[in-house]
């Protein structure tokens, strides 16, 4: 049988740890666990909580984890709460332009419009082309100048990237963007609150074509798009994807039937106060 010692000073020192125990519990009782400091209070805590009757306690749970997540980290723009049928259609254009004369006469053909992610070397490529989107009433939105990995770049050199692409775009057709899209998909904290900093909204996509992969043929890409298609949907192509001059017609065709307008992204965005969950959903903050 083992026999356990305890010293005087040990029962002294665990007595001691017994009161101080008892003396917090009884301080919290009278405080109401009150922070004795203003600063305490956290921005979550500041929230006024839904009644829990009215909404339901898991109602309430999502609400309270959407919020806490929302302050943790800035989101791009991925979809729009709207019930009106209303989806965008963007095209990234760094690469290529063989195929980008079939998609403006394929975007005319249906009388829609899209919005154009342009990178600045593409633009310095073909100028020419770039009148083209824009003399057809397409949008153009900033895919920066050098399509770096922008989550490794500083506010400065981000800034730089800007810049550099407003500067290019301008003397190309005569004005500057307001939108963006990030190089990769790749952003963080800094990324955003530059960007939004300089004025631009950042906008992504909900549904992704991948029509970058050779592999990938058009049915699949069909399949995979209208089976996500909901009200502000962004769809993301790309003026040299491997398909898409078997696709597109088709997917448009089909969005149609199902009673989708396509508009360009600025068309898309709500107007007036808004706020962005923790999915990139864009809502009216009202």
């Amino acid at each position: 049988m083992k026999v356990f010692v305890v010293s005087k000073n040990t029962l002294i020192y665990c007595g001691i740890a017994v009161l101080a125990v008892i003396a917090a519990i009884i301080v919290a009782a009278l405080s109401g666990g009150k922070a004795d400091t203003p600063n305490a209070e956290s921005d979550a805590s500041r929230i006024t909580p839904l009644p829990v009757s009215a909404v339901g306690a898991s109602a309430v749970e999502e609400y309270e984890l959407e919020v806490l997540a929302g302050l943790m980290k800035e989101l791009p723009v991925y979809s729009v709460s709207r019930e009106d049928k209303r989806i965008a259609l963007t095209i990234d254009a760094a690469w290529e332009d063989d195929k980008t004369p079939f998609i403006l006469e394929t975007l005319d053909k249906y009388g829609i419009k899209a919005t154009f992610f342009l990178c600045g070397f593409w633009v310095n490529d073909y100028p020419d082309m770039v009148k083209a989107i824009s003399d057809a009433g397409h949008e153009i939105g900033n895919h920066s100048m050098t399509h770096p990995h922008m989550n490794k770049l500083s506010s400065t050199q981000i800034r730089d990237e800007l810049s550099a692409f407003e500067s290019l775009i301008n003397g190309v057709i005569g004005r500057g963007t307001k939108l963006f899209r990030v190089p990769y998909g790749e952003y963080n904290d800094t990324v955003i609150k530059t960007l939004r900093e300089s004025g631009y909204e950042v906008v992504q996509w909900n549904i992704d074509t991948v029509d970058w992969k050779p592999e990938r043929s058009a049915q699949t890409i069909l399949d995979s798009v209208l089976g996500k298609l909901k009200d502000g949907s962004i769809i993301l192509s790309h003026n040299n994807g491997y398909k898409i001059e078997q696709y597109l017609p088709a997917l448009i065709e089909a969005a149609k039937a199902q009673g989708y307008e396509f508009v360009t992204v600025s068309e898309l965005l709500l107007e007036g106060s808004t706020l962005i969950d923790v999915n990139g959903v864009q809502k009216s903050a009202s």
